[in-house]
């Protein structure tokens, strides 16, 4: 019986993971052949990683929709309905003629990927909270952490065999495999009872809720400004790698996957140290970690370091993220239940929106260039640290919760 409840969740963890994994792979399972849908559609590196920053937008603002609708109308029905739209863009962008047509239909992909990411979180909050929730959502993102480490060498091995446009054929597949898994593997969580009115004005009033909410939006800061750097590190590195190091496609992949599995095991850290560890001091060991792991990847990059050096600290700084991550979005979601959806669209948007605006400026010198990506990486360690101590931080001292919190001790007796 023990073994029957302690297989839902890694059951339901699975599920949601792959609808989690659909935004990673949306965005990275084409970056090995950037340089090649570059040369098809004859234009330059700045223009294709435009497409980059239309998925990234597109993930980003599609949550603000999805994210309300799934209050409303519960959490199974929106997620059908844009695992279709993802299925009719993805061929779209197979089959896109020129490279304007092509960025449009990736915003679109890219907005229908945002129901996975989106209504995943939300179904965490409808079953889980507390350090339940902290365990839940590191297990979610330790197993959807495997899309980063597939997506590039899925990519890779599709465009050893095809041209590029198979990838879209491939991602179109997977949204059919998805909408499958909607259908008969996946139960509604927001029973009828609990859902909000579905008018504009009542999704306006959640949102000028959360976003009057200072605690709430320092952790969506933290979490998205952080995640930013990670979209500055997607799109640099296919030509930082290739370009300036000359790594083969297959090489890049495998450089670029160790980000996940770094993700992996800051997530797992927190998983074991969830209920032993106060949750804010975990919270600011990522946050450390972020920035040594930067100031080294800046510094590397002045001085012209080695490829090895610029991965290890990746690595560190993708270790941070795991660590970040599941802490934010826990200590965010906890007192927003009722609007679960609205909260998980907030968070989602700002990581995505964040990350679109600055992706392109890691290619502002050329794609001879990593000093772009060493600046802007940094600057998102430290305005994140920045946002934790002006709006978390002060509000939690204001109220006096870090003073009661700090008098607890580090390490309490597990279970």
């Amino acid at each position: 019986m023990n073994d029957t409840r302690n297989d839902r969740p890694l059951r339901l963890a699975l599920i949601l993971a792959a609808f989690s994994a659909l935004g990673p792979f949306t965005v990275d399972m084409y970056l090995p052949a950037l340089p090649e849908i570059m040369n098809d559609y004859g234009t330059n590196a700045s223009t294709i990683q435009v497409s980059l920053t239309a998925s990234l937008l597109g993930l980003g603002l599609g949550q603000m929709v999805m994210g309300p609708l799934s209050d409303s109308y519960g959490r199974r029905n929106p997620l059908m309905i844009a695992m279709v739209l993802y299925i009719l863009s993805s061929i779209g962008c197979a089959v896109a003629p020129n490279v304007e047509t092509f960025i449009l239909l990736r915003f679109i992909q890219g907005g229908a990927a945002s129901a996975g990411l989106v209504i995943a979180r939300a179904i965490a909050r409808d079953r889980y909270s507390g350090v339940e929730m902290t365990k839940f959502i590191s297990l979610l993102t330790m197993i959807s952490n495997v899309a980063p480490l597939l997506s590039p060498n899925a990519g890779s091995a599709v465009t050893a065999y095809a041209s590029w446009s198979g990838v879209f054929v491939f991602l179109g597949l997977l949204g059919i495999l998805l909408t499958v898994i909607t259908t008969r593997g996946l139960e509604e969580s927001l029973p009828p009872a609990k859902r909000v009115p579905s008018s504009l004005g009542a999704f306006m009033r959640n949102y000028n809720h959360l976003l009057r909410d200072r605690t709430f939006m320092g952790y969506a800061l933290v979490n998205g400004i952080l995640f930013a750097g990670i979209f500055a590190f997607v799109a640099a590195t296919p030509f930082i790698y290739q370009n300036i190091f000359g790594v083969s496609p297959q090489v890049f992949s495998i450089l670029f996957a160790m980000n996940g599995l770094a993700i992996m095991i800051g997530s797992q850290i927190v998983k074991r140290a969830a209920g032993r560890l106060f949750e804010p001091l975990i919270l600011r060991l990522g946050l450390t970690l972020s920035v040594i792991a930067t100031s080294a990847i800046l510094i590397a990059v002045l001085a012209n370091g080695s490829l090895a050096t610029i991965v290890g600290s990746t690595f560190l700084f993708a270790v941070s993220i795991g660590m970040i991550g599941p802490v934010c979005v826990t200590l965010a979601m906890e007192s927003h239940g009722q609007h679960a959806g609205s909260a998980s669209a907030i968070l989602g948007t700002l990581q995505f929106s964040l990350g679109a605006v600055i992706s392109p400026l890691v290619g502002i010198a050329g794609e001879h260039s990593a000093l772009p990506f060493g600046v802007v990486i940094f600057a998102t360690s430290v305005l994140a640290f920045a946002a934790y101590v002006l709006l978390i931080r002060k509000a939690r001292t204001r109220s006096g919760g870090f003073k009661n919190a700090d008098t607890k001790p580090y390490f309490e007796q597990g279970d």
